[in-house]
């Protein structure tokens, strides 16, 4: 039987952790509801070319990492808000339970593990 409380506790930690990253590194536009990469704070102006090229770098990597984490938060969020639903923990694919060591390793998993790749 699922501990939900437990899962909720894991889901909840995961999410605080994930707003912690995404806040390090963008903003949430409230228009839009994305994350959105800003750059780096920049203590000295640009010397050259390197400088700016080098925060470049760093905004991509930024851009990438919320292109990352940006969907995982959202399938928490998912999760969270239907913990309480009698379909959590059922596999979206074919409607039977997912396992539940898939569950405790991922509690946001949304499929079995016959059907992790069809999502």
């Amino acid at each position: 039987m699922l501990d939900k409380k437990k899962i909720k506790e894991k889901l909840e930690s995961e999410r605080d952790l994930l707003l912690e990253e995404l806040r390090g590194m963008g903003k949430l536009n409230p228009e839009t509801g994305d994350w959105e990469a800003i750059p780096e704070e920049q203590s000295t102006p640009e010397a050259d070319e390197n400088d700016k090229a080098d925060r470049f770098e760093d905004f991509e990597a930024r851009s990438s990492m919320l292109r990352t984490l940006e969907p995982r938060l959202n399938n928490i969020l998912k999760a969270l808000k239907g913990l309480n639903r009698e379909s959590f923990g059922k596999c979206i694919v074919c409607k039977k339970d997912i396992e539940q060591a898939r569950l405790e390793a991922n509690p946001a998993a949304q499929t079995c593990k016959k059907h992790k790749e069809n999502i």
